[in-house]
């Protein structure tokens, strides 16, 4: 059954006002954070040596195709939302509104907790500057840091777009000093000199080592998509939104890996996965004991400012949902001022903080693991499906960007997720990661089928087919899309799988 024609806009009343600038800040902004210097102890830690920076590299991999399937659905589809409007696009065909309200459903778990692991790790480097500091006085800290961030946010989104790029700056400060620190120190012998055995593919200690290594890896990466979450609100999307994605991973992955390099070439690799703080012991050796405190300031506005765009970003996601009568309609409301979505800012604030406390009594590794489990079934693996559904069911979807190599780099995000996934049980089989996942999705699937029968709709009524971007296409006969000059080409519908351009194209570029 085909609905009618919606009431609603696919920009969903945001303003478009973030520009490419901006928005490749407030990728890296989230990527970054407190990542680097919290996890190169638990990398190392996990390959034994300076092997680690295997994990880095494998993750930037992983990283960059995921990020190639953002860059396609997001550039043409980009609402508010992400992964939520290319669910709901893709498998309306066949189960109804249930994989985005499964999406949804998850994703005010996951992308808060990505969020708590950012405040678990200024809590931890508090701790340089606090030693005393209690485990009752870092709840409160920690709680703290989430009421700001969400007052910070409760404004429009111009004075957001400024706050994330001087933040971004902060974090370029703070990075830069640790890897000159590092630089100004650095012994070959030590990041260079490897175990025996730490190349050894034939081995299955290897093999674990480097998933465990390519989990910690993409959680390090995770933010690469938070502008695909913002679509609406981003400048000419078709162009933005691919480059945002593509210039965030590689400028990250050039930072980290001068980074990892310059740690390991400071101290012995015992010391560094023994560290809670690495970025500030970095610094001390090297200039001492004053320039380490300042820095570790820095590294904390660092890591608030991870949790500030992550926060940003994910309060967007239940909005058009909510909006589309998939979600709780409390979620669809916006600030009548300010146009922002405020009961998803709160919602997210406040499992933020649920996460953090959680996590702040048990390790900071267990919680990675349990977010991507949790994120890997509904998200992940989701949207590669999404991407070879979308282009076999609507080939006249424009897509200003295509994925360059298509297939390849979707099989290579499937593969690499698979392998997180399965890897999960094994790092942390006390905590169960992967059967508490499923239950969630279970419990998910079960409220879904509670809500489909109060609102008639599939499994209990008509499947709706609403193809809204397809549908925009045909519509947009001025020359503009979402109120955007149009790109050179893009009213011409492209060709279906096998066609011209169906295998590959290159960073916002024209289809």
């Amino acid at each position: 059954m085909s609905a009618g024609p919606r009431t609603t806009t696919p920009d969903g009343g945001f303003v478009r006002r973030i520009g490419l600038f901006q928005a490749t800040a407030i990728n890296m902004s989230q990527m970054c954070g407190i990542g680097p210097f919290v996890t190169i102890p638990l990398m190392v830690g996990t390959f034994g040596g300076p092997q680690a920076i295997l994990g880095f590299l494998a993750g930037a991999l992983l990283a960059l195709a995921d990020g190639l399937i953002w860059a396609e659905l997001g550039a043409a589809m980009p609402g508010a939302g992400g992964t939520y409007i290319y669910l709901r696009e893709a498998f309306q065909y066949r189960t109804g509104r249930l994989m985005p309200f499964l999406f949804v459903w998850t994703a005010i778990l996951f992308i808060p907790l990505i969020m708590s692991t950012g405040v678990l790790g200024m809590v931890q480097y508090l701790q340089y500057l606090w030693p005393s500091m209690s485990q009752t006085e870092g709840d409160v800290v920690g709680v703290g840091v989430v009421v700001l961030v969400v007052l910070l946010l409760w404004r429009r989104i111009e004075s957001i777009g400024l706050l994330s790029t001087i933040m971004w700056v902060v974090m370029l400060i703070s990075v830069g000093a640790v890897i000159i620190a590092c630089y100004t120190n650095f012994d070959a012998d030590l990041a260079f000199t490897y175990p025996d055995g730490a190349f050894d593919m034939g081995t299955t200690a290897f093999w674990l080592a480097f998933v465990g290594g390519l989990n910690i890896g993409i959680y390090d990466y995770l933010g690469y998509n938070t502008t695909a979450y913002l679509g609406a609100e981003i400048k000419n999307p078709g162009r933005v939104l691919p480059r945002s994605i593509v210039y965030s991973i590689v400028g990250i992955m050039g930072i980290y890996l001068i980074m990892q390099i310059g740690v390991l070439g400071v101290t012995d690799t015992d010391t560094i996965s023994g560290s809670s703080s690495i970025g500030s012991l970095v610094l001390e050796k090297a200039w001492g004991k004053g320039a380490a405190q300042t820095v570790t300031v820095l590294i904390l506005i660092t890591a608030f400012a991870s949790v500030f765009a992550g926060l940003l970003g994910g309060s967007r996601v239940p909005f058009d949902a909510a909006r589309d009568r998939v979600f709780f309609k409390q979620f669809a409301r916006l600030h009548p001022r300010h146009r922002f979505p405020t009961v998803g800012l709160v919602t997210m604030g406040v499992v933020t903080a649920a996460g953090f406390l959680i996590g702040n009594h048990t390790d900071f590794n267990t919680i990675i693991v349990l977010l991507t489990a949790v994120m890997v079934i509904v998200q992940a693996v989701s949207q590669v499906a999404a991407l070879i559904v979308l282009r076999r069911r609507q080939p006249g979807l424009r897509r200003p960007y295509r994925m360059w190599l298509y297939p390849v780099p979707a099989v290579v995000s499937l593969v690499g997720w698979i392998a997180i996934f399965c890897y999960a049980d094994k790092n942390s089989p006390d905590r169960h990661p992967i059967e508490w996942s499923l239950a969630w999705v279970a419990l998910g699937c079960l409220a879904f089928l509670i809500w489909a029968k109060v609102e008639r709709t599939w499994p209990f009524g008509p499947r709706e087919i609403d193809e809204v971007y397809l549908n925009r296409n045909e519509a947009d006969v001025d020359g503009k899309v979402d109120g955007e000059p149009a790109p050179a080409g893009a009213a011409a519908s492209e060709v279906g799988p096998g066609g011209a351009g169906a295998a590959g194209g290159g960073v916002a570029e024209p289809a």
